[in-house]
């Protein structure tokens, strides 16, 4: 078993890849992060939010997130076309309790296809077969039912509701805490 920062891996299936984003996503990045659809249920100050540069960003992301263990972002490709259609994120890594935190974002043509159920499939196989992991949690938005059911669809069990929490916004943000 490796631990999860030792290497940045790549996942598929027959429909989706994901593996590490490349300077040629920028654009599509600078468009993703743009649209409020998208982040409508998601904190403000996630990582590619906080850059106009998507190069840079992607940059940083693996020479400083990456390499201090706050987060590993993938991007999620489409297999019959390798477009890049969202991103998956392992983050709140704790080694000693062999615990991390998933979350996805997928753009807006792309709901409904089954994608963030798979993401969610790939990270969790992932974790559970190839890393010593042992606990995946996961925090949702209560309004956000279409996250949710991806999180039950894959043995997501919902363990608390409407814990208040700062995920950039001017009130508090009432969310769900999922495990599995």
């Amino acid at each position: 078993m490796i631990k999860l920062f030792s290497k940045i891996p790549t996942l598929e299936n027959d429909n989706i890849t994901l593996r590490k984003l490349e300077y040629d996503d920028a654009q599509f990045l600078s468009d993703f992060v743009q649209n409020k659809n998208v982040y409508k249920y998601l904190p403000t100050f996630l990582f590619e939010q906080q850059y106009k540069d998507m190069k840079i960003m992607i940059k940083e992301l693996y020479e400083k997130c990456f390499k201090n263990k706050q987060s590993l972002i993938l991007g999620i490709y489409t297999q019959n076309g390798n477009t890049l259609c969202g991103l998956a994120e392992f983050y709140g890594y704790k080694a000693i309790l062999q615990k991390t935190c998933i979350g996805y974002r997928i753009a807006e043509n792309y709901w409904g296809k089954g994608i963030a159920t798979q993401t969610v499939s790939l990270m969790v196989d992932y974790l559970y077969s190839q890393t010593d992991i042992e606990i995946i949690t996961a925090s949702t938005m209560i309004e956000n039912r279409a996250s949710a059911r991806v999180l039950e669809k894959n043995g997501f069990i919902k363990t608390d509701t409407n814990v208040t929490e700062d995920w950039g916004y001017s009130t508090p943000t009432l969310a769900d805490k999922w495990f599995r």
